[in-house]
């Protein structure tokens, strides 16, 4: 698995937003989305589960920060992993927004390459918009 699994939310967010969420004929459809899109959602990965609160590594295997968040933009697609770096139990850890482009995966690893702690801390902070 060369791409990166934020490659197949991107493949994900792009069949939503042309059309994979519109409802069927009763019986074929759950809430809004048809059965075989639930199939398919179904072998997909989880955000809640495979992304966020996972570790974060350079190319020397050094964690660098953690994933916290991902971003979503008006298209419906995900363009950014929020990652953390320090703090005490999430108290005032240092959040950038990194592109989901420049993740990569390896043996379950998420992998940004050339990244270090000290790197990430000196970007630009990440603050939601209200």
């Amino acid at each position: 698995m060369q791409r990166t699994l934020l490659m197949a939310l991107l493949g994900l967010s792009f069949a939503l937003a042309n059309g994979a969420a519109r409802a069927q004929v009763a019986g074929t459809t759950t809430v809004g989305i048809s059965v075989t899109a639930v199939q398919e959602v179904a072998v997909g990965w989880s955000a809640k589960k495979q992304i966020i609160g996972h570790a974060v590594y350079n190319d020397a295997g050094d964690k660098v920060g953690r994933i916290d968040d991902l971003i979503v933009t008006p298209d419906s697609s995900v363009s950014y992993a929020i990652v953390g770096v320090g703090g005490f139990v999430g108290v005032r850890r240092h959040h950038v927004a990194i592109p989901v482009t420049l993740l990569a995966q390896r043996d379950g690893e998420f992998l940004l390459p050339g990244a270090t702690k000290e790197a990430i801390k000196a970007m630009p902070a990440f603050d939601y918009a209200d």
